[in-house]
């Protein structure tokens, strides 16, 4: 039985708010320390030590995981998917700057209404979603092109970075997909979180040494950020956007998804003086503009019906 989800209040635009800052700055300080430890490492070690969590508050809680209620196969695919959206990111983020690292990787809620679209019939696009899609499709085109006046060399290793980082979103997206197809969507937050965080520790360390991703300076920078990313980021944020979207309506909690790659572009310019063109900035605006459009057309809609509603309230005698 589906659950019922209430609309966005107060509490969660403040705790959407604190997300979408934390993640902003993952990107950001993914690169900043990559000289230290490399972006693949950082992640297979992260969420290594994020299962490790997750499972105790599994323990704690008397949570088990179980092979008969449907969910192991969903999980294995959303595991694999999570693993090749940060294996994808690990690439892409030694070849361009977070900032378009984040912008690209945020075009996941794109692809996750394209294939819910396609897969649930409740999940159908209205004209104004197409036109958000259009929008932000013509914005990723736009800020592809927003290497003009680079040289070639850079030219070429930050479109493939920039590549790089649209395929993640890609898979993030159809992550996304099999999570509200499938009976993991019903599953507990922890066993849905557990699934991406072995299989990216599993499958990403030795992706890491493979490719040449495995050489660590044991500095504090490097120390501080991996706790930083495992605990916060891939532990705490990540269980608290699981409780939100069983607690709240999610067509109304992505329309702040919009607000991480601002935080992230942000943080980018601030942190690590990353320079903007404004090719890439104007591109990231339509990208933004259709991510508002897809996502925010079931809560605007719902805004509009509400207000309707307390109008005939108010009109009738």
């Amino acid at each position: 039985m589906p659950t019922s989800r209430q609309p966005v209040d107060a509490l969660a635009m403040g705790l959407m708010l604190l997300l979408c800052m934390l993640w902003g700055l993952q990107q950001v300080a993914m690169k900043a320390t990559s000289p230290d430890m490399p972006p693949l490492m950082q992640v297979a070690l992260r969420s290594g030590i994020a299962a490790l969590l997750v499972g105790a508050v599994m323990v704690w809680r008397g949570e088990r995981m179980s092979l008969r209620d449907g969910t192991f196969w969903p999980g294995v695919v959303v595991g694999s998917l999570f693993a090749l959206e940060y294996l994808l990111v690990g690439l892409g983020m030694r070849l361009t700057s977070a900032s378009h690292m984040v912008v690209f990787l945020y075009t996941a809620p794109l692809f996750a209404a394209l294939g819910l679209h396609w897969k649930l019939p409740s999940e159908r696009l209205r004209p104004l979603q197409w036109l958000g899609i259009a929008v932000a499709f013509g914005g990723i085109v736009l800020a592809f092109s927003g290497h003009a006046g680079s040289t070639q060399h850079v030219n070429t290793n930050m479109l493939l970075g920039d590549a790089l980082g649209l395929l993640g979103g890609m898979a993030w997206g159809a992550t996304t997909v099999v999570l509200r197809s499938s009976k993991l969507g019903q599953a507990p937050a922890t066993q849905t979180l557990l699934y991406q965080l072995v299989a990216a520790a599993v499958l990403l360390l030795p992706a890491a040494i493979a490719l040449g991703q495995a050489d660590i300076r044991p500095t504090a920078l490097a120390w501080g950020n991996l706790a930083f990313q495992a605990v916060i980021v891939s532990f705490a944020s990540f269980l608290l956007w699981f409780w939100l979207l069983k607690k709240y309506l999610a067509a109304q909690l992505g329309v702040f998804s919009f607000l991480t790659p601002l935080f992230g572009v942000g943080f980018g310019v601030w942190l690590l003086g990353e320079p903007l063109e404004p090719r890439f900035v104007a591109g990231a605006g339509l990208v933004l503009l259709g991510i508002v459009g897809v996502s925010g057309h079931t809560w605007l809609a719902q805004v509009l019906l509400r207000r309707k509603a307390a109008q005939h309230v108010k009109l009738t005698p």
